[in-house]
């Protein structure tokens, strides 16, 4: 049972840091009641449940119609850390194998995908703070460091280290912190 409550704290906490995060957000009902990226944060800690008890079919029908309603892609095999902020979510595709740590933002057009080129791990790591702006990819087995940004329109194809912003295509580092 307490683990139960455990999860609406869990939400709760999530939805505070939208209003935190988003000068738009006016309240956390509005969040709870109006945000996709919201809904797709509850939807997935359901989905990731059932993927985790091998209930595969199950999690990703339900994640496929969270996908149709929000046009938020989050399979239910990867793992998503604490407040994480999808902000104009539409067209987010986060792959099965992907990670993503603690207070993490991603911005509209994100993917988060494989390369096609590996078999077992195929999405990427990505560590604690880090900002994903509009449009980019990320992409592979890559691990992206604690407190980076990540331009808009970036094409991340290789391991960034911590506390720098990376811009372009092919994702260059231009700022050290």
């Amino acid at each position: 049972m307490k683990s139960f409550f455990l999860g609406f704290k869990e939400l709760y906490l999530d939805a505070k840091n939208i209003m935190e995060k988003d000068p738009a957000a006016t309240n956390i009902l509005s969040v709870i009641l109006l945000y996709p990226g919201f809904h797709c944060l509850v939807i997935h800690k359901i989905t990731h449940f059932l993927y985790k008890i091998h209930f595969y079919f199950l999690a990703r029908l339900i994640s496929q119609l969270a996908r149709f309603f929000t046009g938020i892609e989050i399979h239910p095999g990867a793992t998503i850390g604490k407040r994480l902020f999808i902000d104009h979510g539409m067209g987010i595709v986060i792959g099965e194998t992907a990670i993503i740590g603690d207070n993490c933002t991603i911005y509209h057009q994100v993917t988060l995908g494989g390369t096609g080129k590996e078999s077992i791990k195929r999405h990427p790591t990505i560590k604690n703070n880090v900002l994903i702006g509009a449009g980019s990819k990320v992409l592979g087995n890559i691990t992206v460091g604690n407190n980076v940004k990540i331009g808009a329109n970036s094409v991340v194809l290789n391991d960034v280290e911590d506390n720098v912003t990376v811009v372009g295509i092919k994702g260059r580092v231009v700022c050290k912190k």
